[in-house]
């Protein structure tokens, strides 16, 4: 008889759970489609005691997971606790030295610590595989490592944060403030514990960083992304955008150009009847660009028990089937440090700015655009109920650089009120 795989599973909250039921409510088709049975042999987690509505019985438990990833009855160590360091990072290096693939769901860890632990457990002989870590249920690791092998890859772009994706709908849909959604973001559970890690741009962050590595063939460099979230976002910004027929999104793009690697995630205008524009609520969104195969668009749940555990079932098959495919599609070993490009592709922008009604102010705001070498393309200005008068501002295409001058020079004016919004206009 066929040996079965056997499953440590690290951290049984809503994605352990979900791996649970389907290695117990599919176990025949499991075989079925890998030709060895798939079987769960022990688990760690927080509480023993916490009802996670699935039985437990006939695991072994361990309340240490640097143990569990020891045990001589495990074969792969699936970690799902979370977190950059702490038990998460000592549990995969324990796994490693004791001879076991692992599969993760964990984008944190492997954005600071990848390269290293891939190198590890390749020169041991065995595997990380991460496709829940990035997009839940959408397969854009197996995309980028295996079916677009065959491709130079020229753009990796996406919505990858479900929960922002949310908030800045909702905010469309029923013209909501940023406040008021995040509030009911929150109390519908959409949020991390530090929500500055789905705002703030961080946790898309780290999932296009890995992305970043497959696609180009270089060593993961989180620290390296220019990071921008949405918490400048207004009500007004999203109106002015779908009256000029675009839409804000959480953008991340990583785009390898002659200057070096660009990796951002930020906020950015897309066409509202593109494939990104039209992307509602929670939904992930991942766009990606190679030389054979041109444009393609995966869509799906980017987040959820079902979805998450569906991508961790996914590799835990691939690797009961044998497949042994690197951590970032080529050996660890063989990835470079990517020259990060010090100046953007040129693009146009969305400017959102206060300036006094007052006669000359906006020819000055004019002459600072012209003199950083950065055109108009259109402008409007709305009505106005006080002494300072909104205008928005669509720029022919510039580099940022050109235009973090102009704003910086906008305040030396005396006609700017506040801080400017400038919102990437993207190309898709």
């Amino acid at each position: 008889m066929t040996q079965p795989l056997r499953l440590g599973i690290a951290g049984l909250g809503t994605v352990g759970v979900g791996v649970v039921k389907i290695v117990r409510q599919k176990a025949a088709l499991l075989e079925a489609r890998t030709g060895r049975p798939i079987e769960i042999t022990a688990v760690s987690a927080r509480s023993r005691k916490k009802d996670r509505g699935v039985p437990l019985d006939g695991f072994a438990w361990e309340d240490d997971p640097v143990k569990l990833a020891q045990r001589d009855d495990i074969d792969v160590f699936v970690e799902l606790m979370g977190g950059e360091n702490g038990p998460a990072k000592a549990s995969i290096e324990a796994a490693i030295a004791a001879g076991k693939d692992v599969v993760t769901a964990n984008k944190a860890l492997l954005a600071i610590h990848g390269q290293n632990l891939a190198e590890a457990a390749e020169a041991a002989g065995h595997v990380i595989r991460f496709e829940a870590a990035v997009a839940g249920g959408i397969p854009v690791v197996k995309a980028l490592t295996e079916g677009l092998a065959g491709n130079e890859i020229t753009r990796v772009m996406g919505v990858m944060n479900g929960t922002c994706n949310y908030i800045l709908t909702r905010m469309e849909s029923a013209g909501l403030s940023y406040e008021e959604v995040f509030k009911e973001a929150s109390d519908l559970g959409y949020l991390e514990a530090d929500p500055t890690l789905d705002v703030g741009g961080i946790d898309a962050g780290h999932k296009l960083a890995l992305l970043a590595s497959i696609a180009f063939g270089t060593k993961v460099d989180f620290d390296a992304m220019r990071l921008e979230g949405i918490e400048r976002i207004t009500s007004e910004d999203i109106a002015a955008a779908a009256d000029m027929e675009y839409k804000i999104k959480l953008l991340g793009v990583a785009q390898m150009t002659g200057r070096g690697l660009v990796q951002r995630m930020t906020p950015c205008l897309v066409p509202d009847t593109s494939p990104l524009g039209q992307l509602q609520n929670a939904t992930n969104m991942v766009v990606i660009e190679g030389d054979s195969v041109g444009q393609i668009v995966l869509r799906g749940a980017g987040a959820g028990e079902g979805p998450t555990a569906s991508a961790v079932m996914s590799d835990v098959l691939d690797i009961a089937r044998g497949i042994r495919v690197s951590t970032f599609g080529q050996p660890a070993a063989s990835l470079t440090p990517a020259k990060i490009a010090e100046i953007s592709v040129p693009a146009p922008y969305y400017l959102r700015l206060k300036l006094q009604d007052k006669p000359g102010a906006l020819a000055k705001v004019a002459s600072v655009l012209g003199e950083n070498g950065i055109s108009i393309d259109r402008m409007r200005q709305y009505g106005h109920a006080d002494t300072m008068a909104p205008v928005l501002i669509v720029t022919h295409k510039t580099d940022r650089h050109a235009l973090d001058n102009a704003l910086e020079e906008f305040a030396k004016t005396g006609v700017v009120a506040g801080e400017p919004v400038a919102i990437r206009i993207e190309t898709v």
